[in-house]
């Protein structure tokens, strides 16, 4: 979950703690220069370890499972992926006052594709759909059932009902609350019945890496898991417009039900977010204003 970036010191976490945790644990990187990378996640504090390396460590104990998760299973998924993903050199433990598990990997090249230059956005639409669908192609057998770890992508959306009424009667007078009602029944109502897939749960723009003006590699697969797939499709809305969109659509080639759970889930995200900033940060109000007429409209046209 990329966010703007911050001050070193969030969660606690900073250089000098990085420093330590390297030296205490991997003193062959001990001489290697930490600093912390320009834009940062939520989830977690990324630091570079020298020019090849990152050190990557969860900010809360909710975060501490993509640990575990992504060690265990993206070197599996990585053969499989028309993009680079993440390379986990090595994990690391408890220590210098840090709680957590952490881990150390390669360095990937790229600039986030909310800030890096697309060159043609309907390519880019249609390389961020074949890793998806590749993604969706790969052996589930013994993968993490969508659960907790995944802040629950790749449920059902009716996990996070309660939340989103809550958010609906908030913002009534700024959103058309009887169009996202509807929008909501309607992804609660289609229910999934297919067979348990593999996906991301986080199909972000500061999540997808940007070189030459095209897809070079995807990142942070903290929320990944195995299940339903409808919350990979939310970057229809959130990122692509016009025949970018139609593209995606196209490429994905999902069904009328999974499309209404993605407009669900698309939903919930901009409406929790718009709560949080409607009165304190315009522009990225607006920004997601933006997605919930797009998400209504699009409902509108599928009947």
């Amino acid at each position: 979950m990329a966010s703007p970036p911050f001050q070193d010191g969030r969660a606690g976490i900073d250089a000098p703690l990085v420093r330590r945790l390297v030296a205490a644990q991997f003193p062959q990187w001990s001489h290697l220069p930490v600093t912390p990378v320009e834009v940062d996640g939520w989830d977690n504090r990324t630091y570079r370890l020298g020019d090849e390396l990152t050190v990557r460590l969860p900010t809360a104990a909710g975060y501490v499972p993509a640990v575990d998760k992504e060690h265990r299973w993206l070197p599996r998924l990585a053969p499989q992926l028309p993009v680079p993903v993440p390379t986990i050199v090595a994990t690391g433990v408890p220590g210098e006052g840090y709680p957590y598990p952490w881990s150390v990997r390669g360095w990937l090249p790229g600039e986030t594709a909310d800030r890096g230059r697309v060159d043609d956005p309907v390519a880019f639409a249609l390389a961020v759909a074949g890793f998806l669908r590749a993604l969706q192609r790969c052996d589930p057998t013994d993968g993490p059932a969508a659960g907790e770890h995944s802040f629950h992508r790749g449920e059902p959306p009716a996990h996070y009902d309660p939340d989103t009424r809550r958010f609906l009667a908030a913002l009534a007078g700024r959103v058309d609350t009887a169009r996202a009602t509807a929008v909501w029944d309607a992804a609660l109502a289609a229910r999934w019945r297919g067979t348990p897939v593999w996906f991301h749960g986080d199909v972000a723009p500061g999540n997808l890496l940007v070189a030459d003006g095209k897809l070079a590699a995807v990142i942070d697969f903290g929320t990944c898991g195995v299940g339903d797939p409808a919350c990979d499709l939310v970057i229809a809305w959130t990122v692509f417009t016009g025949a970018a969109r139609e593209a995606f659509r196209r490429a994905v080639a999902q069904d009328r039900g999974t499309w209404a759970r993605a407009r669900g889930w698309a939903l919930w995200k901009a409406l929790l977010v718009l709560a949080q900033t409607v009165d304190t940060d315009p522009a990225r109000a607006a920004a997601q204003q933006r997605v919930i007429k797009e998400v209504l409209a699009d409902h509108d046209r599928a009947g």
